[in-house]
């Protein structure tokens, strides 16, 4: 838990679909030893958060809402990976109070889920996380961060990984969100995504007031266990700016 009881910036995550809190160990580490608040949620069904899936992008954002209310008044820079992206850019545009500023990492305007990779998600089947682990990795790191990702997914609660991917599914407002947000954005991308390759967030990083972007090179979808100290760098910097 982030000491709340000064004004530093508390830097909060939110993971992607399928996934927990424990994504973003590397990088949580590096911030508690440069003596960083922090804090890594698990949206309801994931992780050690009870309770059942939430179904769509705008009801996680307004879960997460009320997750930082809790937290009193410090300073709330908002990171959120893939899906929680999303969710982080939906948080930023309607609940502009909740963050000083917002950091979105593999991110797309649009996130559509192949139907076959869907479907296996819903049946349950163990594919689908395999399928992840192998394209959501760049090519330098798939053979240590690949089985990370598979065992991260293949552990959700049944129906976390389908209830996600139907809500990234069927997430149309982006581009209009981008729009509406008023703190700073940083979009941090990479080289070799393909799931969210990086010209694909070009149309937020129009639509936005203020957005930035960092491109990690060498670097595919889940870039926070292959590319952590890149990540590092760029969160500290936002920090920076919010103090």
């Amino acid at each position: 838990m982030p000491n709340t009881g000064t004004n530093a910036p508390v830097t909060l995550f939110l993971h992607g679909a399928g996934m927990d809190h424990t994504v973003w160990t590397p990088i949580t580490n590096a911030l508690t030893a440069a003596g960083r608040p922090w804090l890594a949620v698990d949206l309801p069904g994931h992780g050690g958060s009870a309770g059942a899936p939430l179904c769509t992008i705008g009801e996680m954002a307004d879960w997460l809402a009320d997750a930082i209310d809790e937290l009193g008044k410090a300073p709330v820079v908002a990171v959120g990976h893939s899906m929680g992206a999303l969710v982080v850019l939906d948080l930023a545009a309607r609940h502009p109070q909740a963050v000083s500023a917002a950091v979105l990492m593999g991110v797309a305007s649009q996130m559509p889920v192949h139907p076959d990779l869907l479907a296996m998600a819903q049946a349950n089947d163990p594919k689908a996380a395999a399928l992840i682990a192998k394209w959501g990795i760049g090519r330098a790191a798939q053979g240590d961060v690949g089985p990370q990702v598979a065992a991260c997914v293949t552990g959700a609660p049944a129906g976390a990984l389908y209830a996600d991917f139907a809500a990234c599914n069927a997430y149309r407002d982006a581009e209009a969100m981008a729009s509406d947000v008023a703190c700073p954005m940083l979009l941090v991308l990479g080289e070799e995504d393909r799931m969210t390759p990086p010209d694909k967030a070009e149309p937020l990083l129009h639509a936005a007031k203020d957005a930035g972007r960092t491109v990690l090179s060498e670097t595919g979808h889940m870039m926070m266990l292959e590319a952590p100290g890149a990540c590092v760098e760029a969160l500290l910097a936002v920090q920076e700016t919010r103090s």
